[in-house]
């Protein structure tokens, strides 16, 4: 299946020069989410990347890292931005381009030696990813590796990731 034929372009989105990649086109295809879950079991059974944990970075990633948990028989567990989680949590500060972020998770999510999978629909940078595999590698997580629908290449975002597995199912 052509995925990309399923990803809507969108010039000068959220600001002019920037061709946002529009997965809401994707998820209204009953055949084309099947086909990315699909895959995403696939290629992470192929690799033979059996997690006890999905972890789903906000918003996206909770898109496709429920079922994917689902489907493998795994937990899910939420990555948020600061202040969406209401149980105390653990937090990674990590750089953007212009400033910093944070990221949070519940306290009582993960145990040390937890195998844990990182997914989100995008990676453009890296940062995001980045910063999770860090947060949940510091809480004594074994990171798997990574699952990715689209992969902006010209980005160069896995080459910050940790030397992991990568699974991206398209790539511009």
């Amino acid at each position: 299946m052509d995925l990309k034929a399923l990803i809507r372009d969108i010039p000068d989105f959220p600001k002019p020069g920037i061709m946002f990649r529009d997965i809401t086109t994707l998820l209204n295809s009953p055949e084309g989410l099947r086909y990315t879950i699909d895959s995403l079991v696939e290629q992470c059974e192929s690799q033979e990347l059996v997690p006890d944990h999905v972890v789903g970075m906000e918003s996206r990633g909770f898109l496709f890292g429920m079922p994917l948990a689902y489907q493998m028989n795994a937990g899910f567990i939420p990555v948020r931005k600061p202040g969406k989680l209401p149980a105390p949590v653990h937090r990674v500060e990590y750089d953007l381009e212009y400033g910093k972020d944070s990221l949070e998770i519940h306290q009582d999510a993960v145990a040390p030696h937890h195998r844990v999978l990182i997914v989100d629909d995008l990676i453009a940078t890296g940062g995001t990813a980045k910063a999770t595999a860090e947060l949940l590698t510091k809480l004594g997580c074994e990171v798997l590796g990574f699952a990715f629908i689209i992969e902006l290449a010209a980005l160069n975002g896995r080459q910050c990731l940790p030397d992991l597995p990568i699974i991206s199912l398209v790539e511009y």
